[in-house]
This record gives C-alpha cells, sequence and structure tokens, in this order.
C-alpha cells in the first residue's frame, strides 16, 4: 500500500531508516513535513526504532535490502542514504555485507535517484581518514587507511562508495553530495555495537568492569544525534551537488575521560581496566567543521553531560 501523495508534497527515502540515526531521521523529516519511506532490512536496524512512526499516514516502512530491487513506484524528491553495518563488532564477522551494501546497495540507491531525478545524499563516515596524520580532519585531507587491515572493509567500502556517488555526479549530473560522520551517540544507540558510548554505559550500568583500549589517551568528538540529524538535513538542503561535509562535535576528549564521566553520571562502582588496543584503531579524531558552519549555518548545540545524561536514561530502560 502507498502512501497518499498529493501534489508538491514532499517524498523522501530513508535507507537504513530503522537504524540509530535514520530512526531520527524519518522521525525529524515527518515534523517537517515530508512523506517518508522508511527502508530497512533489519540485519541491525530495529522495528522498535520505529514503532511509534507507523501510524503516522505519512511514513510507510519496507523491509528490503538496498543491493536488491527496492520496487518503489513513489515519485522519491529526496533520497538519504544511510545503509550500512557500522558497528566495529561486524568488521570481522560481515566484511563482505558490509563491502556489497557499499558497492552494489548504493550503485542501486545513485541508479534511482538518476531515474526519479531526486537529490542524493551519502552517508559516509571520519573512518575514511583512517588513522589521521592530520589534526582537526578537514574535507580535504585523503586519509591514512589500511585496506587490507581489519577496519579495512568498512574505511574502503566508504571511500569507493565517495568515490562512486562523484561519478554520478560528473557523469550523470546527479545532484547528488557527502557527508563524513563523526562518532555519534543517543538514544536508540545499540547498548552492544562495540562502541565507545554504548560499551561504557552498558558496563557501568551493570557495575561491570569499563574496557578502555589502550592508556585510553586517544581522542574522540562526540556528537547527539539530534545535532547530527539536523546537519544532515542541512546538507541535503544547502549542500552544494559534488560537495563533501564533516558532520561531528568539534570538542576532542580522551577515551579513559569519557570512561570517567560516564562512570561518574551513572554512580556507578565499576572499575576501569585496560586492554590491548586493536589492530589499525585510529589514535585521534576530531572534525574539521568550518565548512560546515560556513556554508549549512550548521554547529552543534548539544553538551556532552547533557547529551550522556539523556542517553543513559535511555540505557536504563533498556538494562
Amino acid at each position: 500500500m502507498g502512501l497518499d501523495i498529493k501534489m508538491n508534497e514532499k517524498i523522501a527515502l530513508v535507507t537504513g531508516g530503522a537504524g540509530f540515526i535514520g530512526s531520527h531521521l524519518c522521525e525529524y523529516l515527518l515534523e517537517k513535513g515530508f512523506k517518508v519511506i522508511c527502508v530497512d532490512n533489519l540485519s541491525t536496524g530495529s522495528e522498535e526504532n520505529i514503532k511509534h512512526l507507523k501510524n503516522n499516514k505519512n511514513f510507510k516502512f519496507l523491509k528490503k535490502d538496498v543491493r536488491e530491487d527496492l520496487d518503489i513506484n513513489e515519485k522519491i524528491n529526496y533520497i538519504f542514504d544511510l545503509a550500512s553495518r557500522a558497528s566495529p563488532k561486524d568488521f570481522k564477522i560481515y566484511p563482505i555485507d558490509i563491502l556489497t551494501t557499499n558497492g552494489f546497495g548504493v550503485y542501486n540507491l545513485l541508479n534511482l535517484a538518476e531515474k526519479n531525478n531526486a537529490k542524493f545524499l551519502f552517508s559516509s563516515t571520519s573512518e575514511v581518514y583512517g588513522d589521521p596524520k592530520e589534526h582537526p580532519q578537514k574535507e580535504t585531507y585523503w586519509g591514512n587507511v589500511n585496506p587490507v587491515g581489519i577496519r579495512g572493509c568498512y574505511d574502503e567500502a566508504k571511500r569507493f562508495a565517495e568515490a562512486m556517488v562523484i561519478a554520478f555526479v560528473k557523469e550523470r549530473t546527479l545532484d547528488a553530495r557527502i557527508i563524513r560522520i563523526f562518532n555519534t551517540y543517543g538514544p536508540r544507540l545499540n547498548e552492544y555495537d562495540g562502541r565507545v558510548v554504548s560499551n561504557f554505559i552498558t558496563q557501568a550500568l551493570k557495575n561491570e568492569p569499563l574496557t578502555v583500549y589502550g592508556d585510553g589517551n586517544q581522542t574522540r568528538s562526540f556528537c547527539y544525534v539530534s545535532d547530527m540529524v539536523e546537519g544532515i538535513y542541512e546538507a541535503m538542503m544547502r549542500g552544494e551537488k559534488g560537495d563533501v561535509y564533516n558532520l561531528g562535535n568539534e570538542e576532542e576528549y580522551k577515551i579513559l575521560d569519557i570512561a570517567k564521566i560516564i562512570k561518574e553520571l551513572t554512580n556507578s562502582d565499576s572499575e576501569i581496566v585496560f586492554n590491548d588496543l586493536p589492530e589499525d584503531d585510529p589514535k585521534i579524531r576530531k572534525p574539521d567543521i568550518s565548512k560546515v558552519m560556513k556554508y549549512l549555518n550548521w554547529k552543534p548545540t548539544v553538551k556532552l553531560k547533557e547529551g550522556l545524561e539523556r542517553t543513559i536514561e535511555y540505557f536504563k530502560k533498556k538494562i
């Protein structure tokens, strides 16, 4: 059953729409007056994330895989591609899935965008910068990636997909842009996906040891999901054809400090323990967001402790 479409209505396709960021984006677009088609094969997404949207007449969910024919008959105006496994735990287990989703899947969606004359946004990642030798990382930095390392399936999949998006812009004149998402956290983050914030909160709430890899002096920058979704929207609506935009928070924290903050906010009795640093794990990570601040008038507003408190409240209901 299709959406009830009227003239001049905006229809957005969100792939990976039942995932962490994708579900928040679907919600945001509905609030903006869009008709939303959410596509997800539920390999990492969850219908629980979108169950509150299913009674909305402007929302439709399709359990589909982007590597296959989506069989969508509606005239789509915007395609937000967020479909891909992104958990570090999956890099070892599902490397081919990750590579083909960002290969065949992105190719299918780019063709769908061309067919519909739709604007296209590809969600890439800060992982394209690898273990960076430039700090902070600008969009002009080419990265330092090990293509045959444990993270290569994700890093290189996203780099290949970026190249394909730009090829469609140049050869097919498609109106597409790329965002590079830096560490993002908030409600609906999967508690067992192996990311820093979810790991620490889950361990702290269970009073289990907080596992810090390496000496904890490696850095990350954390963006709250509501800020990220607004950035994604602005990149689609105001971003230039063929351009690339970093989206993330400029505030940089040591991993060890994040562990201490979460321990304090959860009143946890957990001890902090140290394990070996995983292969090719980046030592530093911080976005240069001067470009999006200047051209998209976007910058994050949610402070780390505020965002963590909201995230902890969500996790308390899950654990």
